[in-house]
C-alpha cells in the first residue's frame, strides 16, 4: 500500500525531529518562526546558550564526529606484498634466472 507521510519539524535548538502534536513553536516581535521540541530547548534558546556546548544536541554530536563512525569507516587492511628470497639450494640470483627461462628449456635442464 501507499505509505503516509508525516509532516515534520525540526527543533530549532537541537536538532530533533518534532512529530505533529509535539513541541512548540515560538515567533519572536521580528516574526521569525522557532519550532522547539521541548520546554528545556526552548528555555536554552531563550538563555542564549550554545547548542554547539551542549552535548546532547545534534548540533554538537555533529561537531564532534559522535555516532558516525560505525557506517563510514571501514577496515584497512595493508595489502601482503611478495618478496622473492633465496632457499638452501638456490641463491636469489639462480632463483631468478630459472624464472626467466623458458618451459622448454627448463624442461631440457
Amino acid at each position: 500500500g501507499a505509505k503516509m507521510v508525516i509532516k515534520t519539524e525540526t527543533c530549532q535548538f537541537s536538532g530533533f525531529k518534532i512529530y505533529p502534536g509535539h513541541g512548540m513553536r515560538y515567533v519572536r516581535t521580528d516574526n521569525r518562526t522557532f519550532f522547539f521540541v521541548s520546554s528545556k530547548c526552548e528555555a536554552s534558546f531563550q538563555m542564549r546558550r550554545n547548542p554547539r556546548k551542549l552535548n546532547w544536541t545534534q548540533l554538537y554530536r555533529r561537531l564532534h564526529k559522535k555516532g558516525t563512525t560505525e557506517e563510514v569507516q571501514k577496515k584497512r587492511r595493508t595489502r601482503a606484498t611478495k618478496t622473492q628470497r633465496a632457499i638452501v639450494g638456490a641463491s636469489l640470483d639462480v632463483i631468478k634466472q630459472k624464472r626467466s627461462q623458458k618451459p622448454e628449456q627448463r624442461a631440457a635442464a
